[in-house]
């Protein structure tokens, strides 16, 4: 059975190598800067994939995330919701 977590993680992992960046990453990985480096158009693009995805996106329900475990913790509190 997958988690929100794996679940997440599995479309971040996508889509960080379609943009070609090798990145390892946890739940404490910042986004931004000095973590995975997103610029402001692949925050977009990883919106739309976590959407097309998930159904439901953290950047679009308003929040902006700073690290992957706030994406995370964002798709807990959807399941929780369910």
């Amino acid at each position: 059975m997958t988690t929100p977590e794996t679940d997440v993680r599995a479309t971040i992992a996508e889509f960080l190598q379609r943009v070609g960046k090798q990145v390892e990453f946890d739940e404490s990985t910042r986004l931004y800067a000095d973590g995975i480096g997103l610029d402001s158009l692949e925050t977009a693009e990883l919106s739309a994939l976590l959407e097309d995805e998930h159904g439901r996106d953290p950047f679009s329900a308003g929040q902006m995330p700073q690290t992957v475990g706030e994406i995370e913790q964002f798709y807990r509190a959807v399941a929780t919701d369910a």
